[in-house]
């Protein structure tokens, strides 16, 4: 998915679809983001919030940004206690040195990392770190597999598995793979999708009769009690700023 993509920036569209339907992370990868045990976050795009959560009372304290102002309504009404500001990785609207991680969950994609790595240098303190993490579908399960087919039956992207890598400014990349299930609503099933960015960019006639066609394949998959095993591959990636010597 290229960097800045405008796609990635009609969030706010579904901002409401995006709370209820994106899972949240299993707290395993999130033990590992804080690993480190940084005082001082930033959780960069932070969306509504799934991430910066699991982050409230494991940290000093947390600082969120986000580009697109429905996200960040979204995200007060669940956050209204954490403080979120407008601004993207390219421009951190954050001093020097400031904090000890920056994290990003399904956010480093839309980026350009050539101009937000530096930045993201920047706000770190010596030896600070940059941690992301993304909820990949399982593509092995076949239906996930179906499900995937069906978006790019209307010219819809799945789950690209985009992987980062780092330039010169980060020491080394570690890399984890969490498989895990979520165990979600047919509704909220429909909701994930609706909140991909290039279903949001689809003509109305054609959004409502994709999400409809996502709804009979989740209750295809539904339990008797409602509910859809969602497999996922939860793949985080950190590195910290390479320290000049003196």
């Amino acid at each position: 998915m290229p960097a800045n993509d405008p796609h990635g920036r009609r969030f706010g569209e579904a901002a409401q679809a995006y709370e209820r339907g994106r899972p949240d992370y299993p707290p395993a990868i999130v033990d590992w983001l804080l690993e480190w045990t940084p005082r001082r976050v930033v959780d960069l795009g932070a969306g509504t919030g799934k991430l910066t959560r699991d982050l409230v009372g494991r940290v000093e304290s947390v600082v969120a940004v986000e580009p697109d102002a429905g996200m960040r309504t979204a995200f007060v009404q669940v956050l209204p206690d954490v403080v979120i500001l407008p601004g993207t990785g390219e421009r951190i609207p954050l001093p020097d040195a400031s904090a000890d991680a920056v994290l990003a969950s399904q956010a480093w994609h839309w980026v350009d990392p050539d101009r937000a790595e530096p930045e993201v240098a920047r706000v770190l303190v010596p030896g600070g770190y940059l941690g992301l993490v993304w909820n990949d579908r399982d593509e092995s399960d076949p239906w996930i597999a179906q499900l995937s087919h069906l978006l790019e039956e209307f010219g819809t992207s799945p789950d690209a598995g985009y992987r980062p890598a780092f330039g010169p400014l980060f020491a080394p990349m570690e890399v984890i793979e969490i498989p895990w299930t979520h165990v979600a609503s047919v509704e909220a099933v429909v909701d994930m999708i609706a909140s991909r960015s290039y279903v949001i960019a689809l003509g109305e006639a054609d959004q409502q009769t994709l999400l409809d066609l996502v709804r009979a394949h989740a209750l295809s998959a539904a339990s008797t009690s409602g509910e859809v095993s969602v497999r996922y591959v939860t793949r985080g990636y950190r590195a910290r700023t390479v320290v000049a010597q003196g």
